[in-house]
């Protein structure tokens, strides 16, 4: 099986099989409904992460936000 290599938020990280937006999000233990995906430049909205394929070579970045007072 081929690895995919991807950069998410800066850091190289690799994977060993096909996976979506939503796939990786969950992979990486991200709360779904704080966060804010953009991929290669693009915002992705939350509805179309399923279907969002990552490719090898591809930029995510994720963004959490946090509330506080």
């Amino acid at each position: 099986m081929l690895s995919m290599k991807i950069t998410v938020n800066g850091q190289e990280k690799v994977f060993e099989s096909s996976l979506s937006l939503e796939n990786l999000i969950e992979n990486l233990s991200q709360n779904k409904d704080h966060v804010i995906a953009e991929l290669n430049g693009n915002i992705i909205k939350s509805s179309k992460w399923l279907s969002t394929a990552i490719s090898d070579g591809d930029a995510i970045e994720l963004v959490t936000f946090v509330g506080g007072g």
